[in-house]
């Protein structure tokens, strides 16, 4: 067992880049360049400077993450394109907030005080007291983006503290768990990017330092030790997005963009200044022998040589100004941008755009080369991605942990009306719940409300799954039709029920006969009191 455990730690260092691994293939032996093979597999004169690493993501990420994440956050805070597709996929992927439905059917009275518990709750929910539990899913959203990922700490309260559950939320950046963390712990779990594994692979625990290695508190003595601390796992969510198996920490999602965007931005700062000197139409004095006729200073005295290179004086508009014998003024021509400038600008706008997964003309708002039909297929295919985020991450690992943790807490505190008899052994079924995620606006209103209608009566659809898309909860909506036909009735209120026009469509199992017949009293009908 000992020897097992030594191989396997051998192992596990390896993955973590302190051990180099010594069992890879060589590409130059004779097996590495069998003819025959993968044509990308091989060191060809053109691919002879092609030879990417073979270490894990956590390796890579362990030795360049601080400085990729510090780029990332860089160009949020200057260039205007990785901002406008941050601001872009936020918007789209949190909206108002991914909101919980409990699915508690057989004691409606019951679901509705958890609902209503659990809307006082969500405006304590933050720790920092700054925003509630939708506003936090959006500053989620940002830090997926721009750093690839965000710690979420479950802090329970006091009963005195007088929150309607004793439980809050604490965001805590991705630079507050040490990316150089790598070592074996004193407890026989190893530690891979800051967070301790056991040896089944299981999660069982996250290094946080005291405080953000980056402030600067005012008080030096705020932090007595920056050691990081170990904090258990079951009090900790890790939002971030894996893409490869076994991965430890997230990747920004703006990486694949952010040269590209790093070099676009000076490339249109130079622009910008090559049309700046070219206003400003600035004019230099040459002459043959600068020495003799170039002036002194004011109050300098003659016998202070003028230095070369300093301008006489400014130029202002209608000026015109003797020189001397000899002189001679040249003005500066810088080139123009030139016609290139903007079909370079759009295919590198594209490409940056693309790689963040943000369409171009949505983050950027030019829809000049988009038709009606190219831009509902943009549309389409970015809103799949976004319930990708949605379902697989946001509800995943961030709303039904904090969900499940809610209602255990609401139980045990009697926020709600459950006997905690009851709720052992029930847990799983007590706090299912389905996240409404907020809806997408349709394209073409009108024929898309056709389309749902359409799939309703003829059931291939549930009213439920309508409601739920437009960001709704379903029994909250019908209960909220009752109530207004109720409050209707008693007030005696009528409201005409227009008849459909004849582009509407019927019912599925109506007779094509009289729904031609109806169109055409309705078009009488029309025609009556227009005349």
């Amino acid at each position: 067992m000992g020897a097992f455990r030594d191989m396997l730690a051998e192992g596990l260092l390896g993955k973590m880049g302190l051990v180099r691994p010594t069992n890879q293939l060589d590409p130059f032996s004779s097996a590495g360049s069998t003819s025959g093979g993968f044509d990308g597999g091989r060191y060809r004169r053109r691919l002879s400077s092609w030879r990417p690493t073979q270490y894990s993501v956590n390796t890579i990420i362990a030795a360049q993450g601080p400085l990729l994440r510090s780029r990332c956050r860089d160009l949020m805070r200057n260039s205007a394109h990785a901002v406008a597709a941050r601001e872009n996929f936020v918007a789209n992927l949190i909206g108002a907030g991914i909101k919980p439905s409990s699915l508690i059917s057989d004691r409606p009275e019951l679901r509705k005080q958890v609902m209503e518990t659990w809307m006082d709750w969500t405006d304590e929910a933050d720790a920092d007291g700054v925003t509630d539990f939708y506003g936090m899913q959006s500053v989620i959203a940002s830090a997926l983006f721009e750093a690839g990922e965000i710690f979420v700490r479950l802090r329970s309260r006091r009963i005195e503290d007088g929150l309607t559950v004793p439980l809050q939320i604490e965001l805590l950046e991705s630079e507050m768990c040490p990316y150089s963390l790598n070592q074996i712990a004193d407890n026989g779990n190893y530690i891979m990017n800051g967070v301790e594994f056991d040896w089944r692979a299981r999660r069982v625990a996250y290094w946080f330092y005291p405080g953000h290695p980056g402030d600067a508190p005012v008080d030096p003595q705020t932090y007595l030790s920056m050691d990081p601390v170990r904090v258990p796992a079951d009090q900790v969510l890790h939002i971030f997005r894996p893409t490869r198996p076994g991965q430890v920490r997230g990747v920004p999602l703006v990486s694949p963009a952010m040269i590209r965007l790093f070099f676009l931005d000076q490339y249109d700062d130079a622009e910008l200044e090559r049309k700046k000197i070219a206003a400003l139409f600035a004019g230099f004095v040459t002459s043959p022998e600068p020495e003799d006729i170039l002036p002194a200073p004011a109050g300098g005295g003659a016998q202070q040589p003028m230095e070369l290179g300093v301008g006489l004086a400014a130029l202002e508009p209608g000026t015109m100004q003797a020189l001397l014998p000899g002189e001679d003024v040249k003005f500066s021509e810088p080139a123009d941008v030139g016609g290139s400038y903007e079909a370079f600008q759009y295919r590198q706008q594209l490409a940056a755009f693309s790689a963040m997964g943000v369409p171009y003309m949505i983050g950027t708002g030019d829809t000049r080369r988009a038709s009606y039909s190219s831009l509902r297929g943009v549309i389409v295919e970015y809103r799949r991605r976004l319930e990708q985020l949605q379902y697989n991450i946001v509800v995943h690992q961030y709303c039904r942990p904090i969900w499940r943790r809610w209602f255990a807490d609401a139980v045990l505190t009697e926020a709600i009306p459950v006997a905690t008899a009851d709720y052992v052994g029930n847990e799983k079924v007590m706090a299912r719940a389905k996240w409404i995620a907020p809806r997408f606006e349709w394209v073409d209103p009108l024929k898309d409300r056709q389309a749902e209608k359409l799939a309703v009566d003829a059931g291939f659809k549930s009213r439920s799954d309508v409601i739920e898309a437009e960001g709704y909860d379903p029994e909250e909506t019908d209960q909220r039709i009752a109530a207004d036909k109720e409050r209707a009735e008693e007030l005696g209120l009528e409201f005409p029920v227009l008849q459909a026009a004849a582009s509407q469509p019927g019912a599925p199992n109506a007779d094509p006969q009289e729904q031609a017949d109806a169109s055409q009293d309705l078009g009488d009908g029309n025609d009556q009191q227009a005349a």
